[in-house]
């Protein structure tokens, strides 16, 4: 695995020079700005990003405002109680994306955001407190309590909200192997484990966001 500063050279010339480089690359948000976002702007990122998964990213972007109205502006309240026939019921309705599944999986979102919201006082409070020494700890977590939220879905619906969050594009999966740190996209304890080693160091190379490295790594094979 090179130094982060070797990897990134190539890239700086290729962008005519550092401030060419920096003005491509988008940057988490300040923490205090995430700790303000409130607990239904959460839920409706995790579930367009869900909705998109697999699926037209142009046509869900189309019909989500529509969505949004169905389901109440994505309150967690009103989400976390929908019952499978109360689910129903709203995918029938005009706008709607009729896929049972990724419906389903707003109702239990929300519940389980509706627990992280209690526990840490916000949404806003939880994502906040994400730094890279529990970044791998805290998607793993999130994919074993949400619904749908594993790999490139959860990390999508994260960057968006200004969370600092690694995505993982297939250039960035190719520079990752390239750079000897997997063999292929992580899945296992081993993967997940050399990961979180290379973006410790890394980050302490080059003093970057995880959304920097990410980008840099794709930007570095494209």
């Amino acid at each position: 695995m090179r130094n982060f500063l070797e990897i990134e050279a190539p890239v700086i010339d290729r962008f005519g020079g550092m401030s060419g480089l920096q003005a491509k690359l988008r940057k988490p948000l300040p923490s205090d700005q995430v700790l303000t976002i409130p607990d239904n702007l959460w839920l409706s990122a995790a579930s367009r990003a869900v909705f998109q998964a697999g699926f037209s990213w142009k046509v869900v972007e189309k019909k989500w405002p529509d969505i949004e109205k169905i389901f109440y502006g994505f309150d967690l309240s009103f989400c976390r109680y929908l019952s499978e026939e109360a689910l129903d019921d709203l995918m029938r309705q005009e706008g709607m994306i009729k896929h049972w599944t990724k419906t389903r999986s707003i109702q239990r979102n929300a519940d389980f955001f509706w627990c992280l919201s209690d526990e840490y006082g916000s949404l806003g409070e939880y994502f906040s407190s994400w730094n890279t020494e529990n970044y791998v700890d805290n998607l793993k977590y999130l994919r074993k309590g949400g619904d749908r939220l594993g790999g490139k879905t959860a990390q999508v619906f994260l960057r968006r909200m200004g969370v600092d969050t690694l995505v993982f594009a297939s250039d960035t999966i190719r520079a990752l192997i390239r750079e000897g740190v997997v063999n292929k996209s992580p899945s296992s304890k081993k993967d997940w484990l050399a990961l979180q080693n290379a973006i410790e160091i890394w980050q302490g190379q080059s003093n970057r966001s995880l959304n920097e490295i990410s980008q840099i790594l794709s930007l570095s094979v494209g």
